[in-house]
């Protein structure tokens, strides 16, 4: 292995949880899980979720802290690592294969630059008054349908989130310990808020009480798997960066339980606002993107104060975007100072925002990105997240993997924790890879 070089890292346990789950906490939470739980049986949906967030947090999220940190690099050092564990002669091709994980991290930040920037004229539009006036449906056709139709958000969001990236982990801990906490606060305002709207309860009952038929559809099931497994992170790349920045005394099982269960109570938070809101006004839950920018508006126009959830919505969600560009940003930043020793960490982070703004900014229309993310989520991310597992609980030796996983550790894992991750994990992680490929459903 690589001699350790001077690096910043998080200092503080809760720091880097707050990081991990800023990471974690993005779209898929605030429109995803909510969308998919209100289009695969609502309770029962939350039951099976509930179960992979268990497994995966025990035993992948864990993984991919405790292989970052203990080759104290990012994801091609800790591919080529985990390789050359097995034999030094393989170290090639496991860097070779991180840079697939790698591209899914930069490709993915492409595409989601441009929905933050969505968001962020959401929120200008809310706090000049405009977006309490207009026909929603027409506003969100409006730049949506158009070529180059929010540059100057999308410089905004890629330049604020270089800002927040530049003193490495001390900078992403410090932005996260101020985004975090006032993301939830914000959404429990207005989750308050949604349970005063009249028809709410049905909403409650929906999300709750699990309808037992649903548990029969494998769909449900695999759509349930898929929000877990992505909802964490948990992609074979972003979080293997972070793991690099934590203190060797911390547990990787108790940080990753920590990051799961806020991770977790944000997706359920966000739910407790639009599924509620939609069932008060009779419109669908499962309408992706136009939920947010067509619906969610809508019934703020028609609520006292709307103007000012608006507002402090759209800001949630601000924070929520940026929190995750971080977390792709750094993954790349950190494996390219890796492979590239001499590169400064303002030129690597300036390389990453001028191609995420040059292949994003011509992509700006929905049908665009939305078609750029499909791909990647689709393709990319679930065979980076595979190349992962198998990496870890296959190919690297047992003795190195224990070594990683059990530093800092309150108690060591031993056999149980092994044979969760090479014979549940792994083929769960094959099975979501070969399903997405083969019916191309997104995550």
């Amino acid at each position: 292995m690589k001699k350790e070089q001077t690096r910043t890292s998080f200092k503080s346990r809760w720091g880097f949880i707050l990081a991990s789950v800023g990471s974690a906490v993005g779209m898929a939470n605030v429109w995803g899980f909510p969308n998919k739980m209100g289009s695969n049986g609502g309770g029962a949906f939350l039951l099976i979720y509930l179960l992979f967030i268990f497994l995966f947090s025990y035993v992948g999220l864990p993984a991919e802290f405790a292989i970052g940190r203990w080759s104290r690099t990012g994801t091609l050092g800790s591919y080529e690592n985990a390789w050359r564990s097995r034999n030094e002669k393989l170290a090639p091709a496991g860097r070779a294969l991180g840079w697939l994980p790698l591209a899914g991290s930069l490709c993915i930040a492409i595409g989601y630059s441009i929905i933050v920037a969505y968001v962020l004229k959401a929120f200008v539009d809310s706090a000049s008054g405009l977006l309490m006036q207009v026909n929603t449906s027409e506003w969100f056709e409006s730049f949506s349908m158009t070529d180059f139709s929010v540059v100057p958000f999308h410089i905004i969001v890629i330049i604020g989130t270089l800002l927040t990236l530049l003193l490495g982990a001390s900078s992403i801990e410090k932005s996260n310990k101020i985004m975090m906490p006032l993301f939830f606060l914000i959404f429990i305002v207005l989750a308050v808020r949604v349970a005063l709207l009249p028809g709410s309860a049905s909403g409650y009952e929906f999300m709750f009480i699990p309808r037992w038929e649903a548990l029969k559809d494998p769909t449900v099931w695999i759509t349930a798997m898929g929000q877990a497994f992505f909802s964490l992170s948990v992609t074979g790349s972003g979080m293997i960066a972070y793991g690099s920045y934590l203190d060797r005394k911390e547990d990787v099982i108790a940080v990753s339980r920590h990051t799961a269960i806020f991770d977790t109570i944000a997706a359920l938070v966000a739910a407790l606002v639009i599924i509620p809101a939609c069932f008060s006004y009779n419109v669908s839950v499962d309408a992706g993107p136009s939920l947010l920018f067509i619906t969610l508006p809508s019934i703020l126009q028609d609520i006292p104060f709307g103007q000012i959830f608006a507002i402090i919505l759209y800001a949630a969600m601000i924070f929520a975007g940026v929190s995750s560009l971080q977390n792709m940003f750094e993954a790349v930043a950190e494996s390219l100072l890796h492979r590239f020793p001499k590169l400064r960490r303002t030129v690597a982070l300036g390389i990453i925002c001028v191609i995420c703004l040059g292949a994003g900014i011509g992509m700006e229309a929905i049908t665009r990105w939305g078609t750029w993310m499909d791909l990647v989520s689709i393709y990319i991310i679930p065979i980076g997240a595979t190349l992962g597992a198998i990496s870890w609980f296959w190919i690297m030796k047992k003795k190195d993997l224990f070594a990683a996983i059990n530093e800092g550790g309150r108690k060591p894992r031993g056999k149980l924790w092994y044979f969760l991750g090479r014979y549940l994990y792994v083929p769960i992680a094959i099975i979501l890879c070969v399903i997405a490929l083969a019916m191309k459903v997104a995550f």
